[in-house]
């Protein structure tokens, strides 16, 4: 697989692009507004991610990039370059052609369709560049909102899979939802 050094994807008023480090004090201020939605269902968003977190995340995203091992994108307004939010691929598995896709929207900007179309350009990139076949979306089955944009997105629900996810240091079930090439 090729992939250019810098990959953009502009998509009405969204530009996904891979998180660069002078993004680090965006992400930051975002996580801290978005502290009482996304930290309730996210558990790396707490009170306590400072300014070297979100470094360390950038880098670990990147090191994702070049090892063609995950694919986070920061999402910006196409307009302004306000950070609104993260798209990306992880959990790539090489054999089954298949990976995961996550997202969240920093609260001043949810209800807007942000995640949804997002979701979309992402998964496109994961049909399109990665020969990808089957993304899921994994949900807690109470984040009503991650399940409706899950939905929005094109994603088919498939089951409530037994201790899916590993939250808050325990096993919990999740809602499975997944695309093919078709569902776009």
């Amino acid at each position: 697989m090729s992939l250019p050094a810098h990959v953009e994807l502009a998509e009405g008023r969204l530009l996904l692009r891979p998180w660069q480090p002078e993004d680090a004090p965006a992400l930051h201020q975002a996580v801290q507004e978005s502290l009482e939605t996304v930290g309730r269902w996210l558990p790396w968003c707490h009170a306590g991610y400072d300014l070297d977190k979100a470094r360390a995340w950038i880098r670990h995203c990147r090191e994702g990039w070049a090892n063609h091992g995950q694919f986070a994108f920061g999402v910006f307004e196409r307009d302004s370059g306000v950070l609104l939010g993260s798209v990306g691929l992880s959990q790539r598995n090489l054999m089954h052609r298949s990976a995961s896709l996550g997202y969240w929207v920093r609260q001043s900007r949810q209800g807007q369709g942000i995640a949804r179309q997002a979701a979309r350009i992402a998964a496109r990139f994961g049909f399109d560049r990665l020969g990808l076949v089957r993304i899921e979306i994994v949900a807690l089955p109470d984040n009503h909102a991650s399940r409706r944009t899950a939905e929005h997105a094109g994603a088919r629900f498939e089951v409530i899979a037994r201790h899916r996810l590993w939250v808050r240091d325990r096993a919990m079930d999740a809602a499975v939802y997944a695309l093919v090439p078709a569902d776009l």
